[in-house]
């Protein structure tokens, strides 16, 4: 590898693009993590209706944007050495096509490579409800590999804002990366008193 962390980002076109957008600014914003990425059609789209048409240029600035056409990016191959991948918001479209080993465009073709490749895979599976289909296809990826994370809210921390369960949910799903430094933990509702000094 370059002496840099590889991530990739993967945004599909289902509600809540801006997961996506926020698991790219934590992982810019680590240090020493070269975040590659790679936005289906429907995500672009979804990207500018929930966000804004300034979306899609922030995520341009702050990673290596891979067009979902080009099956031969460098993020489609096991030789890449990547540290992990999430995908964020991940569409029923998405989900079935990596289960099914349909691998139609480069963000289904680089999740695949890091099933095959033994790497990290989360997938933040946006739907609801689920038929037996989608649950079944869930089961078919995490028997594969892959961590299945629907980005449900962690109501215990005790949002405010809209932004404020974006950013947890975006939050944890660098933290299942096992990244360092991305993740909210949780103390306990009594936590201890700090030491006195």
């Amino acid at each position: 590898m370059n002496g840099r962390t590889r991530i990739v980002v993967g945004i599909s076109g289902a509600s809540g693009a801006a997961l996506g957008l926020r698991s790219v600014e934590l992982l810019a914003g680590l240090g020493g993590i070269e975040v590659h990425s790679v936005v289906t059609r429907s995500g672009e789209r979804t990207l500018a209706h929930e966000v804004g048409p300034h979306a899609l240029g922030r995520i341009e600035r702050l990673s290596i944007r891979h067009p979902c056409e080009d099956i031969g990016a460098s993020i489609a191959s096991g030789s890449f050495r990547t540290a992990g991948m999430v995908v964020a918001p991940c569409s029923i479209r998405t989900l079935g096509a990596l289960a099914g080993c349909i691998l139609d465009n480069l963000l289904v073709r680089a999740a695949d490579v890091h099933l095959k490749e033994r790497r990290r895979l989360v997938l933040l599976v946006r739907e609801s409800p689920l038929h037996i289909g989608h649950i079944r296809a869930m089961a078919a990826v995490s028997e594969a590999g892959a961590v299945v994370a629907p980005p449900v809210p962690a109501f215990y921390m005790k949002p405010q804002t809209v932004s404020d369960v974006v950013d947890a949910t975006a939050r944890r799903a660098v933290s299942l990366l096992g990244l360092p430094g991305g993740g909210v933990e949780w103390t306990g509702e009594n936590p201890p008193p700090a030491a006195a000094v």
